[in-house]
């Protein structure tokens, strides 16, 4: 009797097949905006940093657009900044690493702002399809009337999205620690 061939989870190809270089830094010598650099581990659910995966980042420039058509002020966007970034965790320190701008508020679809975030996705291998969650600032006094920060009642699930600001470098530097799950597991984001 022949039986169905099991399934076969992803990766880890990500540095050989999508991580080649400066993908992680979204800032030219033009790009308005404060330069800082954003920092953390992917951890699984024992506390030890992943070294396979990859996290994604995308977020609007220092003005708050997007590079992007659906964003209706996006003639006004900083043609110097990328604002799409790809890092992964292979390295020494199993860190992700980005160095970017930080990004002004967003409108909110139902009205008002929301606080400057950087939007994530995280691969990683075993995982059939990524995961998706923000990274706050811990210095944003906007952190305190964003409707999806809002939306999380739960203090400590709530700091899961934020990303402390460490001491200054060359630049600000924040770290988002992702946990992808256990006691302090992330939040993620439906897609």
């Amino acid at each position: 009797m022949l039986r169905q061939t099991p399934s076969q989870t992803v990766g880890p190809f990500f540095v050989f097949g999508l991580i080649r270089g400066d993908e992680h830094v979204l800032v030219n010598d033009l790009t308005q905006g404060q330069r800082i650099m954003i920092h953390g581990h992917v951890l699984d659910g024992g506390g030890t940093a992943i070294d396979d995966a990859m996290v994604e980042i995308w977020q609007a420039d220092a003005a708050g657009i997007f590079n992007h058509p659906g964003d209706p002020r996006h003639g006004d966007v900083d043609k110097h900044f990328r604002g799409f970034g790809r890092a992964g965790t292979s390295n020494r320190e199993r860190e992700y690493r980005f160095r970017t701008v930080k990004p002004g508020p967003v409108p909110w679809p139902e009205g008002g702002t929301q606080a400057p975030h950087v939007n994530m996705r995280i691969f990683a291998r075993g995982m059939l399809l990524h995961l998706i969650t923000r990274a706050y600032f811990s210095d944003e006094s906007a952190n305190a009337r964003d409707p999806l920060l809002r939306s999380i009642t739960d203090p400590e699930r709530r700091r899961t999205l934020i990303a402390v600001r460490e001491a200054v470098q060359d630049a600000p530097t924040y770290r988002l620690d992702i946990h992808l799950q256990g006691d302090r597991e992330t939040i993620f984001f439906s897609p």
